[in-house]
C-alpha cells in the first residue's frame, strides 16, 4: 500500500480538511443532493490520483446512454476499481459490493456517501432483498455498477467467470447494461510499487434490454463478460 501513502503525503495540507469533509458527508448522506455528493467524490478521486501517479485514460463516454437508469458491469481487478471510474464517469453511479469491503476505512466513507448496498453473501435473503432494492433505485432514475465476477480476479487483466445472479436486478429493473472494461487497475493498489502507473477504462455499447430479455442471466452474464475481455485483450496484445 506504499501508493495509498504517497497519495497522503502528496496531498498532506488537504487530507485533514478533506477527511473531516468526507466522515461528515458520509454522516448527513440526506442533506446532499446525489449530484453533489457525486462531484465532492470526484474533487477527492481527482487530488488522490494526482498525487499517486495514477493517470485515468477514458475511452467510450458516447456509450453512457443519456438518460440514467442504468446499469455498469465492470470486470474486477482490486480495491482500486471503483475509484477509477468515479474519475471516469461523468454520471453518478452507487455500487452494489460486499460487506467486507464496506469494513476498509475510506472507502467504507465513499460508499457511505454513494448510498451503495453491501451484500452479505452468507445471508440469501439479504442478498435476495438486495438485487429487489437495486432494480427498483434503477427503476427510479439511479445508476448502479456491481462486478459480476463477485470478487477480484487476482490474474491481472484476465477476467474471472461472471456470475448470472449479478444479473437479476437488471432484468428486473429492464435497463441498459453498460459493460466496462478496466485494464491495470489491480497495479494502483494492489502491487507494491509507486511508479507511474495508467489505468484505461473502456465504456462499452450499452445492452439495451429489448437484446437481452429473452436470455438467462447466465447467457447475459457470458456475453458480458466476453465482451470485456475482447476490448482488453486488444489493447493489451
Amino acid at each position: 500500500m506504499k501508493r495509498i501513502w504517497m497519495m497522503v503525503l502528496r496531498n498532506i495540507f488537504m487530507v485533514p480538511y478533506g477527511w473531516i469533509r468526507l466522515c461528515y458527508r458520509a454522516a448527513h448522506v440526506d442533506k446532499y443532493t446525489e449530484e453533489n455528493m457525486y462531484a465532492f467524490l470526484k474533487w477527492i478521486d481527482l487530488r488522490a490520483n494526482r498525487g499517486g501517479n495514477v493517470h485515468i485514460d477514458v475511452y467510450g463516454r458516447e456509450n453512457i446512454p443519456g438518460r440514467d437508469g442504468f446499469m455498469l458491469f465492470p470486470n474486477h481487478q482490486g480495491l482500486y476499481d471503483v475509484l477509477a471510474i468515479i474519475e471516469a464517469c461523468p454520471r453518478p453511479f452507487s455500487v452494489v459490493a460486499k460487506k467486507e469491503v464496506g469494513k476498509i476505512p475510506f472507502l467504507k466513507q465513499v460508499f457511505a456517501c454513494m448510498k451503495a448496498f453491501l451484500i452479505d453473501r452468507d445471508d440469501v435473503r439479504q442478498a435476495m432483498q438486495v438485487i429487489v432494492d437495486v432494480a427498483n433505485e434503477v427503476k427510479k432514475g439511479r445508476n448502479y455498477l456491481i462486478f459480476a465476477e463477485g470478487t477480484r480476479s487476482k490474474n491481472g487483466n484476465r477476467v474471472g467467470t461472471f456470475k448470472g445472479g449479478s444479473f437479476k436486478s437488471a432484468t428486473k429493473a429492464q435497463c441498459p447494461i453498460v459493460p466496462v472494461a478496466l485494464i491495470d487497475s489491480f497495479r494502483p493498489f494492489d502491487t507494491n510499487s509507486i511508479k507511474p502507473v495508467t489505468v484505461q477504462v473502456h465504456f462499452m455499447e450499452a445492452i439495451a434490454y429489448e437484446e437481452y430479455k429473452d436470455m438467462k442471466t447466465t447467457a447475459i452474464a457470458a456475453l458480458v463478460q466476453e465482451r470485456i475481455q475482447k476490448v482488453i485483450d486488444a489493447y493489451t496484445s
